[in-house]
């Protein structure tokens, strides 16, 4: 019952945070381009998010691991409402990109709420409590632009207020409803870089940390050109495009809200991480040929499901190979390996669209994932050093 509580609180204040995020997404580039943006320096909106992701993910979780997890997810949640409130109130472009690099190093604690999980569930149900910031993410990202939409008719600013007083009710209500995880382990007073290197050292962590990196760069290099292909190779328009993405939002949902604990169960996470980038595969190397909009929704189905079924067993896998008392260091990399991925992916596949071939990011993308697929089957079952493979009584809800 405790676990329960603790978990779903969590999902509660993921969803509140992704939702806010999605909230500006939308007219994100149009508010750029009020403020007298080029649209060659558009990007780095994005760009510049993820690459302070990548920097902030460990750095919050080695500290998460230090001062605890409660105190420094309220800290980064404080910052999201300072950062949206910065983008609301941008008088000039330059404002409005530190504003989002100020984000960027705000929101990279989801590897403190992974870690969170990780310290109050058992490992036999840690992928499913993963599932669920995966679901979490899943409906920030559906109802966030939809909302985002309704008030850019306000103003193009009115998102941003709106998501800076989500983020701060946000903060108030975990400050007083949130515990610390009563069964996290201390972290050792060793240098950082010493922790994560003897972690390292461990060949299935490296193996992972290759895995997510790899995986959301083709993921990532397939949203940053969908909406290319679907315009001119589909011929669809916004709200075409808008719903296809909607309908991948609602069945990674579905699979990480409801579908991945019972699935885990049966066939374990490992078997679950080859299916799922198997899927991915085969959803990428359709996209590019499926004729239409219906063609568009079956390819995307198996994309969806796989991604629902990839990203919470990669999590589980990496946080039970895991030292006990290195969870949010360890969870921390591989976000900034996902961050890396995100900044790489649509980049690389932007340019392979434009100057290469139409299909070249989604065919390559699907060789990547079969690539990783195969680095996958090659994971043995984790054996943490430490108390990750039994979690206390505690941590059971007992």
């Amino acid at each position: 019952m405790k676990t329960r509580r603790s978990l779903a609180i969590l999902f509660v204040i993921v969803f509140v945070d992704l939702l806010g995020f999605g909230m500006v997404i939308p007219v994100m580039a149009l508010y750029a381009e009020r403020l007298g943006a080029p649209d060659s320096q558009i990007g780095w909106l994005m760009t510049g998010y993820s690459a302070m992701q990548f920097v902030f993910a460990p750095i919050w979780g080695r500290l998460s691991d230090r001062l605890g997890r409660r105190p420094l997810l309220l800290l980064s949640i404080a910052m999201t409402a300072v950062a949206f409130l910065g983008y609301a109130v941008a008088p000039s472009f330059a404002w409005l990109l530190v504003s989002r690099l100020f984000a960027g190093a705000a929101t990279a604690n989801i590897g403190i709420a992974q870690a969170y999980i990780a310290d109050v569930t058992p490992p036999e149900g840690r992928a499913r409590g993963m599932g669920l910031i995966g679901a979490a993410f899943g409906l920030g990202f559906i109802l966030g632009p939809a909302m985002g939409g309704l008030l850019s008719g306000i103003s193009l600013a009115a998102p941003g207020y709106a998501a800076a007083v989500l983020a701060a009710a946000n903060g108030v209500a975990a400050f007083f409803v949130l515990p610390e995880p009563s069964a996290r382990v201390e972290a050792h007073h060793r240098p950082r870089l010493t922790r994560l290197v003897e972690e390292f050292k461990k060949p299935g962590i490296r193996r992972l940390i290759v895995i997510y990196l790899f995986a959301i760069l083709a993921f990532s290099g397939m949203e940053a050109t969908f909406a290319l292909l679907a315009a001119h190779r589909y011929h669809l328009d916004r709200s075409g495009v808008s719903y296809v993405f909607a309908f991948i939002g609602v069945v990674v949902t579905v699979v990480q809200g409801g579908l991945i604990g019972p699935l885990t169960r049966r066939f374990g996470e490992r078997a679950l991480l080859v299916t799922g980038l198997l899927a991915q595969a085969v959803g990428l190397a359709a996209l590019p040929y499926a004729g239409g909009l219906g063609g568009l929704l079956a390819a995307c189905l198996p994309l969806a499901f796989g991604s629902g079924l990839t990203t919470p067993a990669l999590t589980s896998l990496i946080s039970r190979s895991a030292a006990a008392d290195d969870q949010g260091s360890t969870l921390g990399v591989g976000q900034s390996a996902a961050a890396l991925g995100r900044v790489v992916g649509p980049i690389s596949a932007t340019n392979a669209f434009d100057r290469l071939w139409f299909a070249a990011p989604y065919l390559g993308g699907a060789v990547i994932m079969l690539a990783t697929a195969a680095v996958g089957s090659t994971l043995r079952r984790p054996t943490p050093n430490g108390g990750a493979a039994a979690a206390p009584a505690a941590a059971r809800g007992e």
